[in-house]
C-alpha cells in the first residue's frame, strides 16, 4: 500500500476485537433463530391452536418483515448511527422475543414474528456495516470477516441442535426466550465497546418513495415465493405478487435513479464485484435453505432419528464451515484474489452436495451423509468469508449500511426462494413416484410404508440436482463478474463515482 494510502486509511479502533466479540454473538442470536423455530413448530401449532393453514406465518410473518425492511434498516444505521441501530435492534429483538415465547394465542405469536424480523432488519446490516468500518487493515478484515462468515453459514445448524435439545427437553417457548440472554450480553457489551467512526454517517434526507417501493417490493416477492410453496405456482394471488413485485421494484429503480439522496445509491448494486457477491450468494442460499430442509425432514422422517439428534448430524457442516472460513478463507484472502476462493469454494460445496444426489432409504450416514456434509461446509465456508467482506467492497462508509443490507437481502430473498423452488420440485418428483407405484402404495403395511419412504427419498434427491447445478452457476459468477485483486496489492479499482471512488483507498486499504 502506497504511502498516501496509508496515509488516508483512519487509525485502528483498539476495541475492535473486543467489539466483534458483541457482533458476532449478535449475529449468531438472528441466524439461529432462522432455523431454531422451525424445529419448536408443531409443538407451537398444538399448544396454541394454529390451525394447519397458518402455521406457514409463523415463518412467513418473519420473513417478510425482516426481508421487507432490511435495506430501510440499512439505511437506518447509515443515517442515525450504526451502534445506535444495532443496540435499539438487539433490545427490540428481545422484547419480542419475551412476548412470543409468553404468546397465548395464534395473534400474539404472528405479531411477536413480525415484531422480531423487523427489529432483526434493523440490528443485521448494522452489524455487518460496523465490521467494514472497524476493521481496515487487509489481514485483520480478513480474520474478522472470516468469524463473521462462519457464524453467518453454519449458525443456521447450530439452530438445529438447540431448537431440538430445548424442544425435547423444556418447551418450545424456550426456543424464544433463549434469544433474550444473548441480546443482553451483546447490547451491553456493544454499548461499552464499540466507538464508530464520527464521519461515517451519511447525514442525508431519508428517501421515502424508496422505503415505500422497496418495502412493498421486497414482500411481494418473499410473499409471492412462501405463497408459491403451498398454494403452487399458477395461483392467481401468487402470480399477481409477482406481477406487482417486479413493477414496484423497476419503480424503485427509476426513483433511486433520479432522487438526489437515495435510499440505494446505484452505484452500491452495479459495482461489478458487489454485484457478483450479491448474486453468487443469494443463489448458493438457495441450495443451502433447500439442503437444510430436506436433510431435516430425511433424518426425522424416513431414518427415525429425535430432534436432538437430527441436530448432531448437522454437526460436521458447522465444523466444516468453521474450518473453511477461519482456517482456509482467513488465511488465503490477502494471498489470492476473492474470486480464487469464492468459485472454487462454491464448486466443493456443489460436490457435496453431488454426493447427496445418491440418497436412497438405506443410506448409510457415515458413509454418504458425514462426508458430504463435510465438503459443503469447507466449501460454504471458505466462499462465505471473503463474500462478506466484499459486500462492502469500495463503499463510501456512509453507504456502508445500506450495502450491509444487500447482503442480508439477497441471502434473505435466496432462502425464500430455495424453500419454495426446491420444495415444489421435490413434491412434484414425489408426486410422479407414487403415481408410477401407485398398487405398491396402496397395499399399506410395510411394503406401502416403504414406498411412501422411496418416494418421498426420491423427491429430494431430485431437488438436490437442481441445488447442484444452482451451486455450479454461483460459481461461475463469482469467477466472471469479480475481478478485484488481492486485499493490499490492487488488481482492478472498484468502479463507482462520486464519494463512492474517493475512499476506496481507506476503506479497503488496497
Amino acid at each position: 500500500m502506497s504511502k498516501t494510502a496509508a496515509s488516508l486509511a483512519p487509525a485502528a479502533d483498539p476495541s475492535r476485537w473486543k467489539a466483534l466479540v458483541f457482533i458476532a454473538l449478535a449475529q449468531l442470536m438472528v441466524v439461529l433463530d432462522a432455523t431454531i423455530v422451525n424445529i419448536a413448530l408443531p409443538s407451537a401449532q398444538t399448544d396454541l391452536g394454529i390451525s394447519d393453514g397458518n402455521r406457514q406465518w409463523v415463518i412467513t410473518a418473519y420473513a417478510l418483515a425482516f426481508g421487507g425492511l432490511l435495506l430501510f434498516g440499512g439505511r437506518i444505521a447509515d443515517k442515525w448511527g450504526r451502534k445506535n441501530a444495532f443496540v435499539v435492534g438487539l433490545i427490540g429483538f428481545a422484547l419480542a422475543s419475551a412476548l412470543g415465547g409468553a404468546a397465548n394465542g395464534e395473534a400474539m405469536m404472528l405479531g411477536a414474528r413480525a415484531l422480531q424480523g423487523a427489529f432483526g432488519a434493523l440490528l443485521a446490516p448494522a452489524a455487518l456495516s460496523l465490521l467494514a468500518v472497524m476493521f481496515t487493515d487487509a489481514k485483520e478484515r480478513a480474520k474478522a470477516f472470516g468469524i463473521y462468515g462462519a457464524i453467518a453459514g453454519g449458525g443456521g445448524a447450530v439452530g438445529l441442535i438447540l431448537g431440538g435439545f430445548l424442544t425435547e427437553y423444556l418447551n418450545w417457548r424456550w426456543t424464544f426466550f433463549v434469544n433474550i440472554p444473548f441480546a443482553i450480553v451483546a447490547a451491553a457489551g456493544a454499548w461499552m465497546v464499540i466507538r464508530e467512526p464520527a464521519d461515517s454517517r451519511n447525514r442525508a434526507p431519508l428517501d421515502i418513495p424508496g422505503v415505500v417501493l422497496s418495502t412493498t417490493g421486497l414482500v411481494a416477492l418473499v410473499y409471492g415465493f412462501t405463497r408459491a410453496e403451498s398454494a403452487g405456482w399458477s395461483d392467481a394471488l401468487t402470480v399477481v405478487m409477482f406481477v406487482a413485485s417486479a413493477l414496484l421494484l423497476f419503480a424503485f429503480v427509476l426513483v433511486e435513479a433520479k432522487v438526489k439522496s437515495p435510499l440505494l445509491p446505484l452505484r452500491v448494486l452495479l459495482e461489478r464485484n458487489r454485484g457478483g457477491v450479491y448474486l453468487s450468494l443469494g443463489l448458493a442460499v438457495i441450495s443451502m435453505f433447500g439442503l437444510f430442509l430436506f436433510l431435516t425432514y430425511y433424518l426425522q422422517v424416513v431414518k427415525g432419528f429425535s430432534p436432538v439428534k437430527t441436530g448432531f448430524a448437522f454437526l460436521p457442516m458447522i465444523a466444516g464451515m468453521i474450518t473453511g472460513s477461519t482456517q482456509i478463507g482467513a488465511r488465503l484472502m490477502t494471498r489470492v484474489p476473492p474470486r480464487l476462493l469464492m468459485g472454487p469454494g462454491f464448486l466443493v460445496a456443489g460436490l457435496g452436495m453431488l454426493l447427496l444426489t445418491q440418497l436412497e432409504v438405506g443410506s448409510s450416514y457415515p458413509a454418504l451423509i458425514l462426508p458430504a456434509q463435510l465438503l459443503l461446509g469447507l466449501g460454504m465456508g471458505t466462499a462465505f468469508m471473503p463474500a462478506m467482506s466484499l459486500a462492502t467492497h469500495g463503499v463510501n462508509p456512509a453507504d456502508a449500511g445500506v450495502a450491509s443490507a444487500m447482503v442480508n437481502t439477497s441471502q434473505q430473498v435466496g432462502g425464500a426462494i430455495g424453500t419454495a423452488l426446491l420444495n415444489t420440485i421435490a413434491a412434484s418428483a414425489t408426486t410422479a413416484y407414487l403415481t408410477d407405484h401407485a398398487a405398491e402404495a396402496a397395499a399399506g403395511g410395510p411394503a406401502g410404508q416403504l414406498i411412501q419412504a422411496q418416494a418421498m427419498v426420491e423427491g429430494y434427491s431430485s431437488a438436490i440436482w437442481w441445488a447442484v447445478g444452482i451451486l455450479v452457476a454461483s460459481s461461475v459468477i463469482a469467477l466472471t463478474l469479480i475481478n478485484t485483486g488481492r486485499p493490499g496489492v490492487g488488481g482492478p479499482v472498484a468502479s463507482g463515482s462520486g464519494e463512492d471512488a474517493e475512499l476506496k483507498v481507506p476503506v479497503i486499504a488496497h
